[in-house]
Order: C-alpha cells, then structure tokens, then sequence
C-alpha cells in the first residue's frame, strides 16, 4: 500500500459515506486520482462494496519479547561470595511488551505475539497485558518453559555488577508457531517486531505476509537477524551503530550519515529512521532525506525513549502523516518518555503527542 493510498484509507475509515471529491480534496488532487486510488484499494482488498466497506481490521500486531525484570541494588560496598543488604525491585520489560504498552496509550488496538514459560512471571505479565488493554491471548505458553527474565545487581552507586539474561524461550516462536497464527497476521494493519525473535521467524514473516513490516533492531549483536530481510521490511528503526552495521557504512559525519541512510533504502526499504541520540533522528524516504533535532525535554530517563518513538511512527503511518511529521511524532513521544521516572511514562497520550509535536 502506498503512502497516498494509506491516507485516503485512513479517511474513509473515519467517514465510509465521503465522497470521492471530498477525498480529492482533502488530498490536493483530483477527482479522477482519487478514483484511481479507490480502485487499487479495492483491487487489493482493503475496501469493498458501496459506502467503502472497510475490510482492514483496525489492529497492529507486535511480534516479540516480553520480560521479567529483577534487580537489586546494594546499599553498600558489594560483597563477593555474601549477601548483601539492600533493594529488590521487579519490573516489566521486554522490546516488544514495551512497544505495545506504548501503543496502547496512543488509543492503538494491539495484539501481542511472544511466548510465555509456564510461571507466574508469565502470569504477572499476561495480566499487566490485560489491564492495559493488550490482548496477548495469541501467544503460546511453554510447559516447563521459564518467561524470559533479567537478573541484574548493581553496586551502591547504581551501577551495573553483575547481569544474567535467561531469554532462551524464544527459540520457541518459531515460523510453525506463526503459521498457526496467520489469520491474526495477515489481518494486522501493520506488524512490528523485534529482533529477541528467532531469525528464520524473522524471515517467515518477510516472506509470508503482505502486511507492512516495522522493524527494531534491538541490539547489534541481534540486528544481523535483518541483514536478509532488509528489501522486505517497510521501516526499519536503528540507531547509529546498527545503522553502521547494516549498511555497510561508517558513519562519520553527516554526509556519511546520508550515504547509510541511501543504502538501506536502495534494499527495497520504504522508510528508515536513524536515531542519533542527544542529536536527533535522520528521517529518509525514497523522495528524500530530514535531520530532525530532539525536542525540548526534562531528561529523566532515556531507557524506554526508543519504543516509545516505535510507537509514535507506527500510529502515524496509520494516519497518513508524512515523513517529517511521522519523525515529529517519534520525536514527541521520545521526549515524553524521556520525562518519566519508569521506561513507560504514563502521561504519553494522543492528546499529549499531538501538542508536544506541534
């Protein structure tokens, strides 16, 4: 589906009974042109029948990892070989649960894919999904299976000593347990995943299913999982280095910048947006290339600014928006996020993003 197609779908969502002139208008183009793009929504499948019977379902999918957090922090010295006196703290977590709690407080409807172990952390999660609205029902739990968790200590200074992540649940998402999930795929508006995911799931999906594919990179160490699937994805958000990684080119300066951000495209891409941090985001699509700086924020913590910006592009590609103000809006979302003490902060909202991005 092309951008102009998605905007004009998005339209007759809201109102089935406009008009074809009313669509030509709120497009800038003409009568004819509006036609034409109905047809090839019709061609596609994604309308039917008078009054634009919408055939789309309005739901994204997010197809990735969930997690148990637990960290304790010493309230002294650490003790090697001894316990430690101090605070036990445990969270949700997780790239792809992050991505959808984001989603689901910007008014999405959201379906999540993952894979429970069978413990009450599976238990505590499946419930959070549920009270936020997120229906998780699709994923399979795993007997004897243990719910993907990170264990982390830090010293008195809040700094990291010791990490143990137990994330081998995910073999089990595996192309035959998405095979059996199709009907929800193929359904989604858009699919977002993550790259905690098996590579060859990764590749199933690319190579099964019609729907626009957002991708997170997640890591270096995992972002390899994308290097084949690349020309089949819609949007790819990396950062500097994963960017690096898989474009093949170092990124030095702005004009290197530029040249990562051509390569990817020339994949077969449609969009990709690298986040640089402290210095903004490059938004490129084939009709060209925006460097957006950050917006003005009180940082309070940084952690959760990337799944909530994935957030905020998929919300608005489903809206039509345009390059710059899809970036706008992740922009918006990053600097709401980075004002919350936990890595979702629950004042990001559609009201809150549409003001912050203006």
């Amino acid at each position: 589906m092309t951008q102009r197609e998605r905007q004009i779908l998005h339209w007759i969502e809201e109102n089935p009974m406009i008009s074809q002139q009313e669509l030509a208008d709120k497009a800038g183009i003409t009568r004819s042109s509006a036609a034409v793009h109905i047809s090839n929504l019709m061609k596609k499948g994604y309308i039917a029948g008078k009054g634009y019977i919408v055939r789309t379902a309005p739901y994204v999918t997010v197809v990735g990892g969930v997690n148990m957090d637990i960290g304790g922090t010493s309230a002294g010295a650490l003790v090697a070989q001894d316990s430690n006196p101090g605070a036990v703290r445990m969270s949700l977590g997780g790239v792809g649960r992050n991505i959808a709690h984001n989603m689901s407080l910007l008014g999405l409807d959201v379906r999540l894919l993952t894979v429970f172990g069978d413990d009450l952390n599976a238990q505590k999660i499946a419930a959070s999904c549920t009270e936020l609205g997120i229906d998780a029902s699709h994923s399979p739990i795993i007997p004897g299976g243990r719910t993907s968790t990170y264990l982390f200590i830090n010293d008195e200074h809040g700094d990291m000593a010791l990490a143990v992540s137990d994330m081998d649940i995910y073999r089990h998402l595996t192309p035959q347990v998405l095979a059996g999930r199709q009907k929800l795929l193929a359904a989604s508006q858009v699919i977002v995943l993550d790259t905690n995911i098996p590579e060859e799931s990764i590749q199933y999906l690319a190579q099964t299913v019609s729907v626009p594919i957002f991708a997170d990179p997640v890591s270096t160490a995992k972002a390899v999982k994308l290097r084949s699937v690349l020309g089949r994805l819609h949007t790819l958000k990396p950062n500097r280095l994963e960017a690096e990684l898989l474009s093949g080119v170092s990124i030095t300066d702005e004009a290197s910048l530029h040249r990562a951000a051509d390569a990817l495209l020339e994949t077969g891409l449609q969009r990709v947006f690298i986040s640089l941090g402290a210095d903004g985001v490059l938004a490129a699509d084939h009709t060209g290339h925006l460097l957006l700086p950050v917006l003005p924020a009180q940082m309070t913590n940084t952690t959760g600014c990337g799944d909530a910006f994935m957030a905020a592009i998929t919300r608005a590609y489903l809206r039509g928006l345009s390059l710059e103000d899809t970036a706008r809006a992740g922009l918006a979302a990053s600097a709401i996020a980075m004002e919350g003490a936990e890595t979702i902060n629950p004042a990001l909202s559609e009201d809150a993003l549409l003001a912050r991005a203006q």
